[in-house]
C-alpha cells in the first residue's frame, strides 16, 4: 500500500515539473500570412505546443500584440514573454532553451 501512494506520489511530482518546464508560447496571427504558416509548422515539427491569436478580426487581441511588440505586423510570437517579432528560428530556438 505504501509503495503504490508513493509511486503515485512521485508521477504526480513528476507531471507537476513537466508542466513547469513546458514553455508558454502564444503566437500572433492573420488568415493570410505566410510566415505565420511557416512559424506554426515549425513549432509543430517540433512538438511546441502554442496558442494561436487570429489578430484579423479581433481588434483586442491585435491592441496586445501591439502593447506587447511595438509592431503592426504579424507574426509575433511570445514565449515564457520573450517577444519575438517574424519569423525567426534561432529566436524561437533560443527562447524555447
Amino acid at each position: 500500500m505504501n509503495d503504490e501512494l508513493e509511486t503515485i506520489r512521485k508521477k504526480k511530482i513528476a507531471k507537476m515539473f513537466e508542466k513547469m518546464n513546458k514553455p508558454k508560447v502564444k503566437i500572433y496571427t492573420t488568415n493570410s500570412c505566410p510566415y505565420c504558416q511557416l512559424a506554426k509548422d515549425f513549432l509543430r515539427e517540433r512538438g511546441i505546443k502554442f496558442d494561436e491569436i487570429n489578430v484579423e478580426f479581433d481588434q483586442k487581441a491585435a491592441s496586445e500584440m501591439i502593447e506587447k511588440s511595438g509592431q503592426m505586423g504579424v507574426p509575433v510570437i511570445d514565449i515564457n514573454g520573450t517577444i519575438i517579432i517574424g519569423f525567426d528560428r534561432e529566436a524561437i530556438l533560443r527562447a524555447l532553451k
